[in-house]
């Protein structure tokens, strides 16, 4: 696994409105380079909780230590549950790492399903993929979908863009 690049992470930080949110979640952090620019860019009463299966990241995530940064060790199939145990506002920007592509057709939409329910009115889906499963999942929940490519990136990755609308809410 290669690291996502600077112009990628900030491409994200930014169609993802992260400097105006207050409640931002980011699912598959992976080893936190997307995590520490969301930090960066995220206001000082914030905060950003990410959600990683993977035990050793969850680790090198913890080792932040970012006052901001909540840490939980699950599944994205379970947001809404996790949001509500640490008794989370809706978020205003969910972004994703997590590969859709190597998921079932069934899990990659209940996950696209939970990140829409969870959203705040107007809040916005960004993931960053390779291929492109999540824009066909997230047509499905979503509608709409802007899609862009980071080429400064290896390899190159398109950033797929989602928005709740309020009727969602």
């Amino acid at each position: 696994m290669i690291p996502s690049s600077r112009f990628l992470e900030r491409r994200l930080v930014s169609l993802a409105g992260i400097e105006r949110a207050q409640t931002v979640v980011e699912l598959g952090p992976g080893t936190g380079g997307t995590t520490r620019a969301a930090l960066e860019a995220l206001p000082r009463s914030a905060l950003l909780l990410t959600i990683e299966l993977d035990p050793q990241f969850v680790s090198a995530l913890r080792g932040i230590g970012d006052p901001r940064l909540l840490v939980h060790r699950g599944s994205a199939v379970d947001l809404n549950e996790i949001l509500a145990r640490y008794q989370l506002s809706p978020p205003q920007a969910v972004i994703s790492g997590i590969p859709f592509s190597t998921m079932t057709f069934d899990s990659g939409l209940r996950v696209v399903e939970q990140i829409r329910e969870a959203l705040a009115p107007r809040g916005y889906f960004v993931a960053y993929q390779i291929r492109d499963r999540i824009a066909m999942l997230g047509r499905a929940v979503f509608g709409e979908v802007e899609v862009c490519w980071e080429y400064r990136n290896i390899p190159p990755a398109r950033l797929f863009k989602f928005q709740k609308s309020v009727e969602d809410a």
